[in-house]
């Protein structure tokens, strides 16, 4: 068997396994989740699921790394496209409600493991490396004039609670709400709070 090929098969078996993780960790919570369910759901044997995570929460701090990465991600898509600070706060609010509203599980883990116990200061710390380029994007708008001068990370909180509320709203009642529509509705209340006039 070729390298590539063992390579190739070791990454599926711990994709199969954060996969699982992330569906049971959602659905029944931390204790709610045993290590034998996690590797029954991904197909593979439990001792394998210790090769890769020594413990549980080790595979949890993984997964919350990943997840609030690919938040990260999506939340920079398209911003270098934009030359207004205002356009660049629009766009990562759409960017957020998009990607809750994609991605519903990895939506549902962020707000059930934000402040989980469960999720290591080393974790926190590396997770919120991830995000400077949203911290520059508003010390930007601040040394612009364009902000009102609030901490930024009381910022951060209210945009991404806030973005949680909108995404609920468009996941509890599907097909009845303009996702546009509400993105737009939302964002003139978030901008009315933190324009200066």
């Amino acid at each position: 068997m070729g390298c590539w090929t063992m390579e190739k098969q070791v990454h599926g078996k711990k994709e199969a396994i954060i996969g699982a993780a992330l569906k049971l960790f959602t659905e029944r919570g931390f204790y709610g989740t045993s290590t034998a369910q996690i590797s029954r759901e991904a197909g593979v044997a439990t001792g394998t699921l210790f090769n890769y995570f020594s413990t549980k929460e080790d595979l949890i701090n993984d997964l919350y790394y990943e997840v609030k990465g690919n938040l990260s991600q999506s939340l920079r898509e398209g911003l270098g496209d934009e030359s207004s600070f205002q356009a660049k706060i629009k766009r990562m609010w759409s960017n957020l409600i998009d990607w809750g509203v994609s991605n519903p599980q990895e939506f549902l883990f962020t707000e059930h493991f934000c402040s989980s116990p469960y999720i290591s200061k080393l974790t926190r710390d590396e997770v919120l490396k991830e995000y400077t380029f949203f911290r520059d994007v508003v010390r930007e708008g601040m040394e612009e004039g364009q902000m009102k001068e609030f901490p930024q990370d009381l910022i951060m909180s209210i945009l991404f609670d806030s973005g949680k509320t909108v995404v609920r709203l468009i996941l509890n009642s599907p097909g009845t709400q303009d996702k546009e529509q509400l993105i737009e509705n939302s964002f003139q209340l978030i901008w009315g709070g933190l324009a200066k006039e």
